[in-house]
């Protein structure tokens, strides 16, 4: 079979020969735009969505959703400026086919989604996204009422048979190694007879704003929800039955993929303007304000958005992530260059996402030159002069804007399928060399 010239293609990543000074236009969030799509589809009226992402993942969603019936008009917005999506619902029904990509449980098409269509919607996608265990999400559709056959895998490829409606109740699922497990059955909810109570049996619940986003974004569209941290039941969260409410959202700028462009500012002793930073946001990126000040530079959120400077110097940190694991890969690219050793706890579940991300990080970092070791539930950092060579991505968008942001400070540093950061962040490579100037 010939190679895909996208994935062997390798991709020099620029050097910065001084202080950026830039304004970078970040994309829409992908887990904004995915959700809002999931709510909109499921509403009793049509609903748009203003300046979504156009990304592999929510591309792959609208797709998904179009192939179970849901009608979804690209064009402007209803005042006549700006791109938007216009979803009109309608009853989901089968035969389907999903594609997931690389993405998973509520980034993409839930499954408990194709519980309420009408005929069976089968789900697919990359080879790597057939090692992502989805025993939880599985096992507690199936007590809800559901009929998914797997062959006793526990992973894609499935196929959920839906009757047009499920039954729901009271489920316990253990969600340690995803909180998308929670989010996934909690964005259906609604429609589920009786709604749904999620119970998390687990010791752990990474990523917890995520599971917030997705509570707020019931809220707004109309839905009912008790939840930990609006007084309720610890670990808890309960969705009752009810008619969702199509709504005119405008979706915010993706603040994890903004980490680059910021990391830039502070690797550099730069600064870079992130338009439209909202003040209030259930983004776990905007834990980045406070990650990177506290690694040397500093931050004002003004009305145009946030200014973020680098003071010349980048300080290594400890710092838990367990909420924030996606901006792990970013952070241990920047505590690479830093002038004292980090230490970044809390993500040992980033071995199941796009790759292994704990390992793929020591590996590619060390053979620059760097110190990397794994630890039980992290990675341990210490600074070393850093060489180029060949980063290699593994098919992880986040890998590739880390080596985009060591390549900032090494020379020769060739990232392989630059590409795939099309996934959430599409025109990444233009967005990077406008970035510097080039």
């Amino acid at each position: 079979m010939t190679a895909n010239p996208a994935h062997t293609s390798l991709w020099p990543a620029p050097h910065a020969s001084g202080a950026v000074d830039a304004t970078v236009h970040v994309p829409g969030s992908k887990s904004v735009t995915n959700r809002a799509l999931v709510l909109a589809a499921l509403a009793s009226e049509p609903g748009w969505l203003r300046r979504p992402l156009r990304s592999r993942d929510t591309l792959l969603m609208a797709g998904a959703l179009r192939a179970m019936g849901i009608e979804i008009e690209e064009g402007v917005g209803p005042d006549g400026t700006g791109e938007a999506w216009r979803v009109l619902p309608t009853s989901l029904r089968g035969p389907a086919t999903v594609d997931v990509g690389n993405a998973w449980h509520g980034d993409a098409v839930p499954p408990p989604v194709a519980a309420l269509a009408d005929g069976p919607v089968r789900f697919d996608g990359d080879p790597r996204s057939y090692e992502r265990p989805l025993n939880g999400v599985i096992d507690a559709l199936r007590h809800l009422g559901a009929r998914i056959d797997d062959d006793g895998r526990g992973a894609l490829p499935l196929t959920v048979h839906g009757g047009g409606a499920l039954d729901g109740g009271t489920v316990s699922v253990d969600a340690s190694s995803s909180s998308q497990f929670v989010s996934a059955l909690l964005l259906s909810a609604p429609r589920f007879n009786q709604g749904v109570e999620v119970r998390h049996t687990g010791s752990t619940l990474p990523s917890m704003p995520h599971i917030r986003m997705t509570v707020d974004m019931l809220r707004a569209v109309g839905a009912q929800v008790d939840s930990p941290e609006s007084g309720g039941e610890p670990n808890v969260w309960r969705v009752t039955p009810g008619a969702l409410l199509g709504r005119d959202l405008t979706i915010e700028p993706d603040l994890s993929n903004a980490q680059p462009f910021l990391a830039a500012a502070l690797v550099t002793g730069g600064r870079v303007v992130i338009p439209d930073w909202p003040a209030r946001t259930t983004q776990g990126g905007d834990r980045l304000r406070e990650i990177f000040t506290d690694m040397g530079g500093s931050c004002e959120l003004t009305e145009y958005g946030l200014v973020f400077t680098g003071s010349g110097s980048v300080h290594g940190i400890d710092v838990d992530l367990g909420d924030v694991g996606e901006l792990a890969p970013g952070i241990a690219a920047v505590a690479a260059l830093a002038d004292s050793p980090s230490t970044l706890r809390g993500v040992a579940h980033l071995r199941l996402h796009e790759t292994d991300r704990l390992a793929a990080l020591t590996k590619e970092i060390n053979e620059l030159g760097g110190d990397v070791t794994e630890t039980a539930d992290g990675l341990h950092i210490r600074p070393r002069p850093l060489h180029g060579g060949v980063f290699h991505t593994y098919e992880d968008h986040r890998m590739a804007t880390a080596a985009a942001v060591i390549g900032l400070g090494v020379e020769g540093v060739r990232v392989e399928n630059v590409a795939t950061t099309a996934k959430t962040l599409p025109d990444f490579p233009d967005l990077w060399t406008g970035m510097l100037g080039a």
